[in-house]
């Protein structure tokens, strides 16, 4: 749980496909579904997965359609499953489709998109899922796509042997297709990413991500290289290798993420967590002494205390018991509100964490805020408005009564110590009437939580209604609120939300 998980690909109910050094089939996207919803993520449906080889070997329309039918239909019947957000018809077509067998993939898409949609008519279908950014496959996708009625609605490519270097040119392309073709923007996934030689070094997994953080990608997930239930080299033998590090230092980013810029190799992410002052920078991709400069801080008084902390570079067969402690260091703020602060003896495979506090430290001793664009978001959307905190929330919290279109949003905090602690949400609500979502935490009973009305929409609040008491054990727990779940008979009105706090009782 603390990666803070948000998105996996998954074979398909029925998996035929045998993981890297698998003796049996693994993944299968709904016997893991507990556990992956536990954790706050969701899951897309990889479907040709249900074939045992790879490169798939196809069989028959026939039998492609008839393993189409059973999977979606196996979907349907697991009726108390959430978080599945995507069947993907293919994948690599420009690499592993039979087009000698199977015909033309754009016809193949059009024919199993109906397919799907005849069964399943509330689950997005993604694709097409290329081996690399493919513009020209891409755009001939596109086209018959639209004309046919059957466009994806998420756009997958994946981003592997091409490195990082050029995702920022991949997505403003892609863009600008859409905009030739008279498509709607569609959110990115790039659903497989990092080359073998690049999936297990910190710092060029982090290399991607500062890309898609810059890009806006909606999701991406590290390719499938090595063996099954190691998160793909993020453990060994159950524990922590070193790129763990680097990945729990970016689930632990909390507030708004911050625009970095890079210099030469030197790249990174940065969060600002306003309510706690923690400026978290991670970064990474330079040899010897270089310099790390964090703007903004003038809110943070005239001097803050600078921790430095390094992943290290063990491989994925090697374990990590902890990260390696860097340097500690208080630091004046200059006149301009920043502070640069010096890195001496980098590894460019490693990465590394720059915490900057007020010189006292964090005004509290752990995150009591959460936003809600920063939760796990289950068919609702996360918009933008001045009015919310750190200015976005989450709103069209519409959906209930079909666990495929139920509307909720998971929040995954982490408490001190076990007890009773109150929680207030603030949200808003520009009906006339008051509105009700369900509560419950840690798959446990729910409750009823009340938003009377704010006056408008965009409004954002709290009022002793929109609170309540929750008994959290120490360490991670999960907090739902839904307007639609399954067990829950499903809320009333509609609300946005913004954000919960977290208050020992």
């Amino acid at each position: 749980m603390p990666l803070r998980l948000n998105q996996l690909t998954q074979p398909p109910p029925g998996v035929q496909q045998l993981g890297n050094g698998a003796t049996t089939p693994t993944g299968d996207a709904l016997k893991v579904a507990p556990t992956v919803t536990a954790v706050g993520a969701q899951q897309y449906i990889r479907m040709p997965d249900v074939y045992p080889d790879f490169p798939y070997k196809w069989v028959s329309w026939d039998d492609w359609l008839s393993k189409v039918d059973t999977m979606v239909k196996a979907r349907l019947n697991a009726t108390t499953t959430t978080g599945i957000n995507g069947w993907e018809i293919w994948n690599e077509p420009d690499g592993t489709w039979d087009t000698a067998k199977a015909g033309p993939y754009n016809d193949g898409w059009t024919k199993t998109y109906r397919k799907i949609r005849s069964l399943d008519t509330a689950t997005p279908i993604i694709g097409p899922g290329t081996t690399i950014y493919n513009r020209d496959f891409i755009k001939s996708f596109l086209t018959q796509a639209k004309a046919d009625g059957t466009l994806p609605d998420v756009i997958v490519w994946h981003e592997l042997s091409q490195g990082w270097q050029n995702i920022d040119e991949h997505v403003a392309d892609y863009r600008a297709l859409e905009k030739e073709l008279g498509i709607s923007p569609r959110p990115i996934s790039i659903n497989e990413y990092a080359w073998t030689d690049q999936v297990d070094v910190p710092s060029a997994a982090l290399h991607y991500i500062a890309q898609f953080e810059r890009t806006g990608v909606n999701d991406a997930e590290r390719a499938y290289w090595y063996e099954s239930g190691t998160a793909n080299g993020l453990f060994y033998n159950g524990q922590p290798t070193a790129s763990y590090y680097m990945y729990k230092w970016y689930g632990d980013m909390a507030g708004k993420m911050l625009p970095v810029t890079a210099s030469g190799d030197l790249d990174g992410i940065a969060s600002l967590d306003s309510t706690r002052k923690i400026v978290n920078v991670v970064f990474g991709g330079d040899y010897g002494d270089d310099a790390v400069k964090v703007t903004g801080l003038g809110s943070f008084g005239s001097q803050v205390k600078v921790t430095l902390t390094a992943s290290g570079i063990t491989g994925r067969q090697t374990a990590a018991s902890a990260p390696q402690p860097v340097s500690t260091q208080t630091l004046t703020v200059a006149s301009d509100g920043s502070v640069t602060v010096p890195v001496n003896g980098m590894d460019a495979r490693a990465a590394y964490q720059l915490l900057v506090t007020p010189a006292a430290g964090p005004t509290t001793s752990w995150q009591q805020t959460y936003e809600a664009e920063n939760a796990s978001v289950n068919n609702a959307q996360r918009l933008a408005a001045g009015s919310a905190s750190n200015g976005y929330y989450v709103g069209r919290i519409d959906g209930s009564g079909d666990v495929r279109k139920d509307s909720f949003v998971d929040f995954v905090v982490n408490v001190p110590t076990a007890g009773r602690y109150s929680m207030s949400v603030r949200y808003a609500n520009g009906g006339t009437s008051t509105a009700t979502q369900g509560l419950a935490y840690n798959g446990g009973a729910w409750s009823t939580i009340s938003y009377p009305t704010t006056g408008s929409w965009g409004t954002f609040g709290s009022t002793a209604a929109s609170s309540a008491s929750l008994d959290l054990k120490a360490g991670y727990n999960v907090i739902r609120l839904a307007k639609g779940s399954p067990s829950f008979a499903g809320g009333t009105g509609f609300a946005e939300l913004d954000s919960i706090t977290l208050n020992k009782s």
